[in-house]
């Protein structure tokens, strides 16, 4: 993929004297303020040399913030969770299942991100396993994997659970039970809406009853919420296919910014109620991190989670079993990831020579660096 044109960054660049003023509190201030850093000089960087005897270019680069909410620190990152997935895939079908919080709880999720958060977590496991353990459903335990999304196209506040879950679980005699249909459907929708907002609606009463206004919690009942459940998926080549979309996405990718100027940012929307017909939308500087701002999350908040037999302490055990009882394992065809190699020989393996702080190179490797400049590159990536 190509380079973008604009970036997050120099939004917040031009306006760090002002970021302070846009923010709740100094967590998403020093959020902001590292994706405003990200790889620049103000982190420091490195040296690196390709050990190709015919090569040996030398490479300057700023190191990166490694904050999970920047658009230039994801890929990689992406990419190992994804292969770790794809040890872990059953040869059975997949539900992508979506719970979507209603507009009423904006306010509450800005007041208390991390308690509505966590509750959405844990009802959307509570709905899956409660409908899954139900003999007129399944009669299984499930597993579950869970990702947050806070955001909707125009950066407003939406937040919402994507999830994966298998098509079928354990039954109580230790064997696989697959979903109805020979996997082709999962639960009804319309019941595990009306479980979703009940059971919601009274873990908030338990967490939030002092903070609620009067009545609050009795309007929630009077629109229907929304459970979302696709198709299964074909195969598992569109389970990892949905895993890189969705895992370590964020609010925008700097590919969506089509346009900076003095008046504001321009980026790319989809409508999904229009068949995701694509406009373009411009706002204020001062909106779009404001915007931007209410999707840093809580400090140490975890966004994916593992439930059920594809949790951490149980898919150790148990899915080397399923993948051998179910077919083995689903074979991803992926070549590991590789060191670096060089970008320019193609051939050679980049080793670090150097590092160095915000003050720059040492002065001996910046001669080094000025004798070889022909041969010498700056890497921001």
């Amino acid at each position: 993929m190509e380079r973008a044109a604009y970036e997050v960054a120099q939004v917040l660049e031009r306006n760090r004297e002002h970021l302070a003023g846009l923010c709740a509190n100094s967590w998403p201030l020093r959020t902001l303020h590292a994706l405003r850093k990200c790889r620049t000089a103000a982190l420091g960087g490195h040296i690196d040399r390709c050990d190709n005897p015919d090569c040996h270019r030398l490479h300057l680069s700023y190191n990166s913030c490694r904050n999970r909410h920047c658009p230039k620190c994801q890929g990689h990152k992406r990419e190992q969770w994804i292969r770790a997935r794809e040890a872990e895939l059953l040869n059975v079908p997949y539900f992508h299942v979506v719970f979507t919080l209603p507009s009423e709880l904006n306010r509450i999720c800005l007041y208390d991100p991390k308690t509505i958060y966590n509750l959405l977590f844990a009802t959307a496991w509570q709905v899956i396993k409660g409908f899954s353990s139900n003999p007129n459903f399944l009669g299984a335990d499930p597993g579950m994997v869970a990702i947050l999304h806070t955001w909707g196209q125009n950066l407003s506040l939406h937040p919402h659970l994507h999830c994966i879950v298998p098509g079928g679980g354990i039954s109580r005699s230790g064997k696989w039970k697959p979903a109805r249909n020979k996997g082709k459907y999962l639960f009804p929708v319309k019941a595990m809406s009306n479980v979703f907002r009940a059971r919601f609606v009274a873990g908030l009463r338990k967490s939030l009853k002092k903070e609620l206004p009067c009545g609050f919690c009795e309007s929630l009942f009077r629109n229907e919420w929304v459970v979302y459940c696709k198709r299964p998926f074909l195969g598992p080549a569109q389970v990892v296919e949905y895993l890189g979309r969705y895992t370590h996405k964020i609010a925008i990718g700097n590919h969506r910014i089509k346009n900076l100027d003095g008046q504001g940012i321009t980026f790319s929307v989809k409508d999904y109620r229009h068949a995701g017909k694509k406009s373009l939308m411009l706002l204020s500087d001062k909106e779009f991190i404001r915007r931007f701002a209410m999707h840093v999350l809580p400090k140490g908040f975890v966004r994916i989670r593992h439930y059920g037999i594809l949790s951490s302490s149980k898919k150790k055990e148990l899915l080397p079993i399923l993948q051998k009882v179910l077919g083995g394992q689903v074979p991803n065809g992926r070549p590991p990831l590789k060191h670096r190699r060089c970008p320019y020989c193609q051939i050679g393996i980049m080793a670090t020579v150097a590092v160095f702080d915000s003050r720059g190179p040492p002065k001996a490797w910046s001669d080094r660096l000025k004798k070889s400049a022909p041969r010498t590159t700056l890497q921001e990536a």
